[in-house]
């Protein structure tokens, strides 16, 4: 008779799971010898691509290796083995590398391929559970992902197997971006939507006003004129600037406070240029926008003034620049 939900021991059920698994992973990581390191230096020799391919749960498994070693500096992509046995093996080319995922060892999808991959000249990588199957036979280089026993108390569900063949590809994908010298830019380079993309490749000329959106005003205006340049652009600031562009100084929402708050200061007849701060924060137009996030709390500012080399004034963004962005 099967538990009643409301007495069983859910807790535990899901610590077997992992305890199960875990010894898996150190089991299959204890095989990690010369057939691996030949795998490496068969992808990493590849001049095309790494086609990975399986059935069943091992094809799930195989679509995830692929796009982590495509995401990781190793083309990769995932073929169905019943597709590619009806026209999709066109796909590949003979110079690629084909990783087969098959627990069993036997699967008919994947073992009908092999004789035109043969031909074709492709090296063919086997991960399975079983070194005497006959994918582990005919394949180039075996990956044994045995496992001493499944987490499903059934045996039936393929559980820790997944999991160790799953870990085999991230070795594979982790040991070729190491030998690769793959680094954070090339990974954003090809994530560019994700936040470590928008960090590493999203520069202030991506953000940044330009033009008549950048607010200044030159160093004999008032500080009403000023008021109303800041208005107008709704960046929190101004620049003050010279005849040539170069900046003078920075007059902000920060600094009208202050001003309003001295009795001396007549906004219509006190100059910009005896209220503005002169050595303000600036950066270049040459950096990337997370510098600008970094430089903004570092120093608790909401704005910045973009520079060329020669201190012209050439852009401006604030904090709801990069907000939108999404670079903080």
């Amino acid at each position: 008779m099967s538990a009643r939900p409301d007495s069983f021991d859910f807790a535990a059920s899901g610590r077997r799971v992992f305890a199960i698994e875990g010894e898996a992973l150190a089991a299959v990581g204890g095989r990690v010898d010369g057939a691996f390191s030949d795998a490496c230096r068969a992808m990493l020799a590849c001049r095309g691509r790494v086609v990975c391919t399986g059935m069943g749960k091992s094809g799930h498994v195989a679509r995830k290796i692929a796009a982590t070693l495509a995401s990781t500096g190793t083309p990769a992509f995932y073929v169905h083995p019943g597709e590619a046995a009806h026209g999709d093996l066109g796909m590949v080319t003979d110079a690629d590398v084909v990783l087969a995922l098959s627990y069993s060892g036997e699967s008919d999808e994947i073992l009908l391929l092999l004789p035109a991959l043969k031909r074709q000249g492709n090296t063919v990588v086997a991960m399975t559970g079983r070194e005497a199957s006959t994918l582990a036979r005919e394949a180039d280089i075996h990956l044994d992902v045995g496992v001493p026993a499944e987490a499903c108390p059934l045996k039936l569900a393929p559980t820790s197997s997944t999991t160790a063949t799953l870990a085999m590809g991230d070795a594979l994908a982790v040991a070729l971006l190491e030998a690769r010298g793959f680094t954070a830019d090339d990974f954003a380079r090809s994530h560019p939507a994700g936040a470590l993309g928008r960090r590493l490749l999203l520069h202030i000329t991506d953000v940044m006003h330009v033009g008549d959106e950048v607010p200044r005003v030159g160093p004999e205006a008032t500080l009403s004129e000023a008021l109303m340049e800041m208005s107008r652009k709704r960046l929190g600031m101004t620049a003050v600037v010279d005849g040539d562009g170069r900046l003078l100084g920075l007059y902000t929402d920060g600094d009208l406070r202050r001003s309003l708050d001295d009795a001396r200061v007549d906004l219509r007849a006190t100059r910009i240029d005896a209220e503005m701060t002169r050595t303000p924060r600036t950066i270049g137009a040459d950096a990337l926008a997370v510098e600008a996030a970094q430089l903004m709390e570092a120093h608790q500012i909401n704005a910045l003034l973009v520079l060329d080399g020669e201190r012209r004034v050439v852009g401006a963004l604030n904090i709801h620049d990069l907000l939108r962005a999404r670079v903080v």
